[in-house]
């Protein structure tokens, strides 16, 4: 047996408890508005942090708990569930007699974290994080976070499931740097969350889902047309490290010649999406012909009017897409990629994203995870979330990764580097034979 299959084999649940707000709050209630409802059909958003350093298994365990009883009393939502008013409109209801958010205790007998150290795959750690292909939409009856804490031979794994519909990437890690303030002594969190969602956009919208098989079996994007979902090819999934050198060379290569009507320098994320989406290009050896669509989850916080604070709660990204024939794109230098990717970024302001609301609010999609686009790249996550800084106490994690949910062909995820320098880890998923060519890439791997 590998040492893979041990991983994900040798996992043994030892109980599941509920947390909820260790003081009481009443009946609270907050409609879900346009930014979060697209979101009811992907699954639970996952995330893998694997600690070293952790003495007392059972003691931290208790900790974590603790910690979150006081988180929630600020983040309760999180401790409730999805409902329904009257009128079919979709809300985040809290009540102090609801079980509250999910935890699960497991250990995973002579597993250690040098087994999860290889940048390859997902299924190793499958069995360390919950709801493994739950839709968000079972939130009407389960809970919206759950939060699944292994021992390991030498540490700790903590494996959380967060609904999607009701909070985004920024939310989240503004969630588990405030239970690690908690954790760590802090009376209190730095910064509250800003919970009302209507300040960001007050619209009603009645969707007639009640259940996951109302979900889209095929959801159609604007991007992808009549294109229907068939069989999955299998995918392989790959973290490439990129060091604060490399991104350096990139970023330089694409500013030394700036496109005619380029707007200011090509930031870091364009220059390293430019490269990221040629590269993919070229591994999947498109036709010409072949369209190909880069796609961005934007964080909208400060693109709205008015703007909403950092700390709003909730769902506030939209896709924003770029499209081009893989002919046009490859037969261009690196800079032409950048200033398409640029000039999708800025025209997203405040003006664009009412129109994309009022759009989707006069003929409601719910989409799947997978609808980004055809031969698409698409990037979630950001290297700005500081998620080698949650620290319980006990030290950084040493691993951080998403989990097996939500991934598709051509997924992306970056993350910083974990020693704190400029580096980005870009974590992809990608149709095997043409991550085999992506291996391969030395231009991709900045090797040439």
């Amino acid at each position: 047996m590998t040492k893979e299959e041990v991983a994900v084999t040798n996992v043994k649940i030892l109980k599941k408890n509920n947390v909820k707000p260790q003081k009481p709050i009443g009946k609270q209630e907050c409609q879900l508005v346009t930014f979060d409802l697209p979101y009811l059909a992907f699954y639970y958003n996952q995330k893998l942090m694997i600690y070293k350093g952790v003495e007392n298994f059972d003691e931290t365990v208790e900790k974590l708990k603790d910690g979150l009883a006081l988180v929630l009393e600020d983040f309760y939502q999180l401790a409730g569930k999805l409902g329904k008013d009257d009128e079919g409109v979709f809300k985040v209801e809290y009540d102090d007699d609801m079980d509250g958010m999910e935890v699960i205790v497991a250990e995973a007998q002579g597993i250690e974290i040098a087994d999860f150290t290889d940048e390859e795959g997902t299924s190793k750690f499958q069995d360390l994080i919950p709801y493994n292909k739950i839709l968000n939409l079972e939130g009407l009856h389960r809970p919206l976070l759950a939060v699944q804490l292994t021992k390991l031979k030498d540490g700790l794994s903590m494996g959380l499931a967060f609904n999607h519909a009701v909070l985004d990437g920024t939310s989240t890690w503004h969630f588990m740097t405030s239970w690690a303030q908690v954790c760590s002594g802090a009376t209190a969190i730095a910064v509250p969350p800003f919970l009302d969602r209507t300040k960001a956009r007050n619209t009603r919208v009645k969707l007639n889902l009640s259940k996951p098989s109302d979900a889209p079996e095929h959801a159609k994007s604007a991007t992808n047309g009549d294109v229907s979902a068939s069989v999955d090819p299998p995918l392989r999934e790959r973290v490439f490290k990129f060091s604060e050198s490399a991104i350096d060379q990139i970023k330089s290569k694409v500013n030394a010649n700036p496109p005619e009507g380029s707007l200011t320098q090509f930031s870091t994320f364009q220059s390293l999406s430019a490269h990221v989406w040629l590269a993919v290009t070229r591994a999947r050896e498109l036709k010409p012909e072949d369209y190909t669509v880069y796609t961005v989850f934007a964080d909208c916080r400060k693109r709205v009017d008015p703007p909403m604070p950092e700390s709003y709660f909730g769902n506030l990204i939209q896709a924003i897409f770029t499209v081009t024939a893989a002919g046009l794109l490859m037969a261009h230098p690196i800079e032409f990629a950048a200033g398409m990717i640029q000039q999708a970024i800025v025209k997203h302001d405040a003006r664009a994203i009412e129109e994309r609301n009022k759009e989707w609010e006069s003929n409601p999609k719910i989409f799947q995870y997978k609808d980004a686009g055809v031969n698409c790249v698409a990037v979630g996550s950001s290297p700005r979330f500081k998620v080698y800084e949650v620290d319980f106490g006990w030290g950084k994690p040493e691993i951080v990764r998403s989990g097996s949910n939500n991934r598709f062909d051509g997924m992306v995820y970056l993350y910083p580097e974990k020693n704190g320098g400029k580096g980005i880890d870009v974590e992809i998923s990608l149709e095997a034979n043409a991550m085999e060519r992506l291996e391969k890439d030395r231009e991709f791997l900045m090797e040439a």
